[in-house]
């Protein structure tokens, strides 16, 4: 049997997807084509990228084919303010080409936005780009995909909408087919119902209940309230840490039910710190006066552009904050000096010792596999014999000589790239690179300690702001965060983009407003996207591809807005469990503090130390149950932890090299 063509039934050529250049560029426009088609194996929905020039002088909308009307307005006009262009590199536009009832929602675009887009997301967790359409006809796809799918608009969110799975022939299935009773009962049914006629009956009914529920009617995506628990918490020696625990009077019970967290303030954003505010900060000699005052301008705002050659080696301790014009100009002519007496150790070695020298090699090779893949799409790394890239290749192989014990491991060429970008020196590149990895190194070490600290603190902190959000996560095997481990490794370099990833660092560099802000940064995504991943039932697999697809994807301003509102809530909450106290250090005052989640040491003796000082200030995680056996398990998990702390239980596990991609452009971590 011959397959028959393609029926085209919709199409538009005004739909593009935009991509935000770097800074100083005007954002590029992929201008493309989409198209409804049925075909033998069902409906797909497909985008095309189009030249430019391939694009109608006219705006058309949609065109319905065939037997139908064709729709056609007459504006000449694209955008009066932004620039279509062709990307640089010959960078593969993304493919769009799935059937729809693979389709598990999409998003639509807010009113205030100033084109109309749509955000299709599948069932295995696939998010594509936004397809914006200047010229309209959002409205016309959605009525033809109504057509054809069962579409919902979320209760939660106006602008989600979510299709149903539908089976056509549910209805038309017989009760004898529903197996309402099992075989070997139906003869002893009569008899059931003269002995217990309601528990036979209501227990037929159930099952009605329970196949219409699974095949016509869509699940709830939250509870509307935590049913009270049936059965008796057993008492434990571990604070459960929000949770508030009340005997019922006159019964044996004990009620458990939650803290409220205060209103959740409203947050905005100052503008970014310019050339005369800079100046300000400085006294004749050119010390910076007021640190903390810097560090809450450059929090609330940020820093131009122009500006951050010079106010990134201050955040990240290239200068010293009270050092002069004078002292600094020696202080770098001595800087250069190191730099280039490191990179002279290790340019002097030749090839025969270099043949006796495993590690040097390894390391060698690691880096040139990175850097040759390292940002190639941004103008400053693309095409082909770079000269930035021997820079970058020579900053990161003359670190493994700066910091012998930690040396080279894949992600540490993301964190380099926007410094080199934003410095254009090799000097100044390599000693600010050194200060954020001072920071945040110990990301890098081979026992991972430092990732499952942060795992586990971010499950605490989900486990109290947002209960709803981790139970459900606990019912979906993703309590553990894997998926958000590519964010933390790298400082969420691959989930912004460029522009927007300056902008977030040099946020995290002040310190501002308490340590692991990073993590409430975490909290601030999750409160965007909870909705999606909730009422879409996703699972882990389909989560991790979700997150992953969200690169580039996410507006810095809204996120780090949600994260200081996050703050403020738990600054101004009674009664703040000490595991919150103690990963956020609100109870210590460690406002101003540089960013730095652990300390900047490599030492076998130090990190001991660190890692008991860890240990002795954290407490059981909050955790909220709506039933008894839920506030069991909690505080069975509480009491594991506890003996972790105590050295009597194994320390949480991290993903898997087989079973998790950390970073997708890059192998997994080696070193």
């Amino acid at each position: 049997m011959t397959s028959s063509s393609p029926e085209l039934l919709l199409s538009n050529n005004g739909v593009f997807i935009h991509e935000t250049a770097a800074d100083g560029e005007d954002d590029i426009l992929r201008a493309g084509k989409i198209c409804l088609w049925r075909k033998d194996e069902g409906i797909f929905l497909e985008w095309k990228e189009c030249a430019v020039e391939d694009t109608p002088n006219r705006e058309t909308e949609w065109t319905m084919v065939p037997h139908t009307v064709s729709y056609v307005n007459g504006s000449d006009k694209v955008s009066d303010c932004l620039q279509v262009q062709k990307k640089k590199t010959q960078q593969r536009a993304p493919v769009i080409n799935f059937d729809i009832k693979d389709m598990k929602c999409f998003k639509k675009s807010k009113k205030s936005s100033k084109w109309k887009h749509l955000v299709f997301i599948l069932r295995c967790g696939t998010t594509y780009p936004a397809l914006h359409f200047h010229n309209g006809g959002t409205k016309m796809l959605i009525e033809e995909l109504l057509k054809h799918l069962t579409i919902n608009r979320s209760l939660h969110d106006n602008h989600l909408f979510l299709v149903r799975e539908h089976d056509p022939q549910a209805l038309s299935k017989s009760f004898d087919e529903l197996k309402l009773f099992e075989k070997d009962q139906a003869g002893d049914i009569i008899t059931k119902f003269f002995q217990d006629p309601v528990t036979a009956t209501i227990g037929g009914f159930s099952k009605v209940t329970n196949f219409l529920r699974e095949n016509l009617i869509a699940p709830e995506p939250f509870p509307s309230e935590f049913p009270a628990p049936s059965e008796i918490l057993p008492p434990v020696d571990v604070d459960l840490g929000g949770l508030e625990m009340n005997p019922l009077e006159g019964t044996e019970f004990t009620l458990i039910s939650t803290r409220d967290l205060p209103a959740r303030p409203v947050v905005s954003r100052s503008p970014a710190v310019d050339s005369e505010l800079w100046s300000k900060f400085m006294n004749r000699e050119g010390q910076i006066t007021d640190v903390d005052v810097v560090r809450e301008a450059v929090f609330r705002g940020g820093v131009e552009p122009h500006l951050r050659n010079e106010v990134w080696k201050f955040l990240l301790g290239y200068y010293q904050w009270d050092s002069t014009y004078k002292s600094r100009t020696e202080q770098r002519k001595l800087k250069v000096d190191d730099y280039f007496r490191m990179k002279l150790q290790w340019k002097s070695i030749n090839e025969d010792q270099q043949s006796r020298f495993s590690e040097l090699r390894d390391r060698k090779s690691l880096i040139e596999k990175d850097v040759m893949r390292t940002d190639r799409t941004h103008s400053f790394f693309e095409g082909e014999n770079n000269p930035n890239i021997s820079v970058l290749y020579d900053i990161l192989l003359t670190h493994c000589l700066y910091d012998f014990d930690l040396g080279y491991v894949q992600g540490m060429s993301d964190l380099l790239a926007p410094i080199l970008v934003v410095m254009e020196n090799e000097v100044d590149a390599f000693w600010c690179f050194a200060g954020f990895i001072q920071m945040m190194g110990r990301n890098f070490e081979k026992d991972q300690q430092a990732m499952k600290n942060q795992l586990f603190q971010l499950q605490s902190l989900v486990l109290f702001v947002d209960p709803v959000l981790a139970n459900y996560l606990e019912s979906h095997d993703s309590s553990n965060m894997y998926f958000c481990f590519r964010w933390l490794l790298i400082i969420f370099k691959r989930e912004f983009s460029f522009p927007d990833i300056m902008r977030l660092w040099e946020v995290l560099w002040t310190g501002k407003p308490c340590k692991n802000f990073h993590l409430l940064l975490c909290l601030a995504i999750f409160d965007t996207v909870k909705t999606t991943l909730i009422e879409n039932n996703f699972g882990f697999n389909e989560i991790l591809k979700y997150v992953n697809d969200l690169s580039c994807n996410i507006n810095v301003n809204e996120i780090l807005c949600i994260a200081e509102a996050i703050y403020c809530q738990l600054r101004d909450c009674r009664d703040l469990p000490s595991t919150v106290h103690n990963i956020l250090c609100l109870s210590t005052g460690a406002e101003g503090s540089p960013f730095q989640p652990f300390p900047p040491t490599h030492s076998d003796e130090q990190r001991t130390e660190a890692s008991t000082q860890s240990s002795t200030k954290s407490s059981p995680e909050r955790t909220v149950t709506h039933v008894a056996d839920r506030a069991k398990s909690v505080a069975t998990r509480s009491l594991h932890h506890h003996n972790c702390h105590s050295g009597t239980a194994k320390e949480p596990s991290t993903p898997d090299d087989d079973s998790i991609e950390i970073l997708s452009d890059h192998m997994d971590l080696v070193y």
